[in-house]
This record gives C-alpha cells, sequence and structure tokens, in this order.
C-alpha cells in the first residue's frame, strides 16, 4: 500500500481494520497535541520532532486481521493491564483486533506516559 497521508492510508485498509485505525486515531491526536502525525516507514507515526520519525512515539500499522498500535519506548510504559507486549528494542505494542478492543482511557494514559519519555 503507497500512500503519504494517514487519511490515505486508512481509507485503503478492510472494512474492520479502517474502522478500528479512524477509532483510534483521535484518542491519539488528543493525548499528543503537540505531535506530528505523519507517514514514515509506510504506516501512521506521531513524533515529537520537526519531520516524520524524529523522536516518535507511536505508531499504527495494519496487517491482515488486526491493527498494531505501538509505543517506541512502550516497554518503559507503566501498564498495570498488562496489555502492551514487548517488541523489539525497547517498543511494545497492543494487537486490536476490533473497535471494542481500544480502550481511550488505558490508551491515553500510555501515550502520555510515552509522550514525557521521549520529552526528557
Amino acid at each position: 500500500m503507497s500512500t503519504t497521508d494517514i487519511t490515505g492510508y486508512l481509507a485503503g485498509l478492510d472494512d474492520r481494520t479502517r474502522e478500528i485505525g479512524e477509532r483510534l486515531r483521535p484518542v491519539i491526536d488528543a493525548a499528543l497535541p503537540g505531535a506530528n502525525g505523519a507517514m514514515w516507514h509506510g504506516h501512521p507515526t506521531w513524533s515529537l520532532g520537526d519531520k516524520p520519525g524524529k523522536n516518535p512515539v507511536c505508531l499504527l500499522k495494519a496487517y491482515g486481521s488486526y491493527v498494531a498500535f505501538g509505543l517506541w519506548r512502550g516497554q518503559e510504559v507503566a501498564d498495570p493491564s498488562g496489555r502492551l507486549a514487548a517488541g523489539a528494542r525497547q517498543m511494545a505494542a497492543v494487537k486490536l483486533h476490533a473497535v471494542d478492543d481500544i480502550d481511550p482511557a488505558l490508551f491515553t494514559d500510555w501515550l502520555r506516559q510515552a509522550c514525557d519519555l521521549e520529552s526528557e
């Protein structure tokens, strides 16, 4: 999938993953008001720097049956829910198989923690 913006990326997804992405995007935007949301390495990424990928905080990446919501320094984020799964380097992510998997309050807390880590 080749697109230059987040809206185009989401529009190109199948119905289920598009709905997940469209419901999650405003949660991310509200929790990271100073972040730059843009395409980076083929998927939506929110960064604190002046260009995509500079001080990245989070990403969305659609797969066949789910959307991954990842945090660059997610392994450093307090997660009493246990939903964040460790990934490569310092990353951690949660797989969203349905809109009901989105927990705005929990995700906002993760995002604010992740933003604070990138702001240090």
